[in-house]
């Protein structure tokens, strides 16, 4: 019986929720771990028939097994969402997961660099060879636009509109953003399109993607970290440091500065307002690191 629910459920993430393949795989893996648990204690009910002490129960045994607080509390997100559909479906009219406590999580801060180091990690770049000026268009363009990494691999020519000062960005679930781009990036981006791009062998089928390998292929995710922690070890700086970074510090940067928050939240293509409110963390601990370090009384 649950496999016609899953099958509704996925249907319902693809067509509704318009969710990447991935994200929609995560979300059933979620209702799978549940229903292999009811399974193994005998308690096939059905999703109208669970109620919140057999939701806790399936948390207290995922922790048990191992489980981090924070693949917990991703689960329970996946069987909210789970729920959500049940409720729309009117499969169910509870949804005992609304009271289900997602066990506290230790929000930690990520590394971010200064535009000095940016600067530092960017001006390790051999620009004598090819894929040196290739590896500065795209670390320009991941800091002066805050892309992610599956972004940057995936920007098109058909998406860049230089002149204008923009380029369109595909981001999660398929969702399309315009994002400014700075003179800098713009400037790296035409000098590797006309005099480096133009001498690779491109395969078909992969002509409109703007950065390629020597084989002509668009570059994959593996590569770029590959790139960026190469750098960063020539550049002797020793913050943990992923192609992440590069939108963490962009975002981090323009709150500094004092850039309205809905105007970060629409350049990282953020769906909620929360996951933007990270970078006022960010920026508070900026502070209190400005005035321990140049406030004389501020640590006495």
């Amino acid at each position: 019986m649950w496999e016609a629910y899953k099958k509704g459920f996925k249907v319902y993430l693809q067509l509704e929720k318009s969710l990447s393949d991935h994200s929609i795989e995560a979300y059933l893996h979620d209702v799978e771990l549940i229903t292999q648990h009811l399974q193994a204690t005998g308690n096939m009910k059905t999703p109208a028939e669970l109620e919140l002490k057999e939701m806790q129960q399936f948390i207290r045994h995922i922790g048990e097994l191992g489980m981090t607080a924070s693949s917990q509390a991703r689960i329970i997100s996946g069987l909210r969402q789970f729920y959500k559909y049940c409720l729309l479906e009117k499969i169910t009219h509870q949804d005992p997961t609304a009271l289900l406590e997602a066990p506290k999580l230790k929000r930690s801060l990520p590394d971010v660099l200064s535009y000095q180091e940016i600067e530092q990690i960017i001006n390790q770049i051999d620009l004598s060879k090819p894929d040196g000026g290739r590896n500065k268009a795209i670390l320009e363009t991941m800091y002066s636009c805050g892309l992610r990494v599956s972004e940057v691999i995936g920007l098109k020519l058909s998406h860049l509109y230089l002149d204008a000062g923009f380029i369109r960005v595909i981001g999660k679930g398929d969702k399309e953003r315009l994002v400014p781009i700075g003179t800098s990036a713009i400037k790296y981006i035409q000098l590797y399109r006309s005099s480096i791009r133009v001498h690779f062998p491109v395969k078909p089928g992969k002509e409109d993607f703007l950065f390629l390998n020597k084989f002509g292929n668009p570059l994959s995710r593996i590569m770029i970290f590959l790139i960026i922690k190469d750098l960063t070890q020539k550049a002797g700086i020793k913050k943990k440091i992923s192609p992440h970074t590069f939108r963490h510090s962009f975002a981090t940067h323009l709150v500094e500065g004092g850039a309205d928050l809905r105007a970060v939240q629409e350049m990282l293509g953020h769906e909620s307002i929360t996951t933007t409110e990270i970078y006022t963390h960010l920026d508070r601990e900026f502070l209190r690191k400005t005035l321990e370090q140049f406030h004389p009384g501020f640590s006495k």
